[in-house]
């Protein structure tokens, strides 16, 4: 078994687009996720899982029904299930994800 680290930097500039999710990989029963955000998100809920957001670079502003928390570059944020929110990447954000394998 190959063990190597993973540089976020290097691999948030080869993201092809996007919304468009690259898995770093996995741990237990939980995927690791890479994703590019640029603009508003839609309002929507995560019925099942919490989800762990970590800011890579950019600001990633999280807007819930009765507040708005800007999370800067190496913060995160847990978003517990069942809580609507709107994400929106300000201007362009590179987030670290991590929820349950599907």
């Amino acid at each position: 078994m190959k063990i190597k680290k993973i540089d976020l930097q290097k691999e948030s500039a080869t993201l092809p687009d996007f919304l468009t999710l690259r898995s770093l990989g996995k741990i237990n029963n939980h995927e690791i996720q890479l994703i590019k955000l640029e603009g508003e998100y839609e309002w929507h809920t995560h019925e099942d899982e919490d989800k762990l957001f970590f800011v890579v670079d950019g600001i990633l502003e999280l807007q819930f029904r009765d507040q708005t928390i800007e999370i800067y570059a190496n913060e995160c944020i847990i978003v517990p299930k069942g809580v609507e929110n709107k994400p929106a990447g300000k201007p362009q954000t590179t987030l670290l994800i991590f929820e349950p394998q599907r």
